[in-house]
């Protein structure tokens, strides 16, 4: 579940304004979509955290070991090339993609779209918000995108250039593929 907060009698709020706006209010968890309405996003429960630590622990171990990119938790922020800014639970940047940008780039929310995402639908998300998500993230450049929704036990897996596929088992692994050589997430983790 989520609220918006509409900007657009007081003009809207620039990169630099909405930037500050989050820091401002840290306890509190906002994206932007692409019209400029600010969304107060809600925590999650016990878990959907313990999930997400799972996927961004053995994320992060494979690109410890590969040393290939950068990977982000839910609290990251990425300013996508449609103006909006949105911050998938995790995610993973290619190492040319980060070292491409000015380091004001990276301690602000960097303007680009992750290679890969995770979204982890929680019991206050609806699946269409998060499918709409996705495509986002697909359109603006995102090579592979999971969505994960523990309590249907089903993965739909975006990729840039097919059509979703919906997975309908927690039985198996999904697999990074050419995005995240040899990286694997066994679905047992989140049951």
């Amino acid at each position: 579940m989520y609220f918006e907060l509409k900007t657009r009698s007081i003009g809207g709020m620039t990169d630099d304004q909405f930037f500050a706006f989050c820091q401002e209010n840290r306890d509190l968890h906002f994206e932007r979509n692409a019209n400029g309405q600010i969304i107060f996003i809600m925590p999650t429960g016990g878990r959907t955290g313990y999930y997400n630590t799972q996927i961004i622990t053995d994320l992060n171990i494979w690109n410890r070991i590969t040393k290939r990119g950068v990977v982000f938790d839910s609290s990251t922020g990425f300013r996508l090339p449609n103006t909006a800014t949105r911050s998938p639970d995790a995610s993973w940047v290619s190492r040319e993609k980060w070292d491409a940008l000015t380091e004001e780039e990276k301690s602000k929310f960097p303007p680009l779209c992750p290679d890969f995402v995770v979204e982890l639908a929680s019991e206050s998300d609806t699946a269409a918000g998060l499918k709409d998500k996705m495509e986002e993230y697909k359109v603006n450049g995102c090579r592979l995108g999971w969505l994960i929704a523990p309590a249907e036990r089903k993965v739909w897996i975006y990729r840039s250039d097919q059509p979703v596929q919906e997975v309908t088992s927690f039985a198996g692994k999904l697999s990074g593929e050419e995005v995240l050589p040899g990286f694997e997430l066994d679905l047992q983790v989140l049951q």
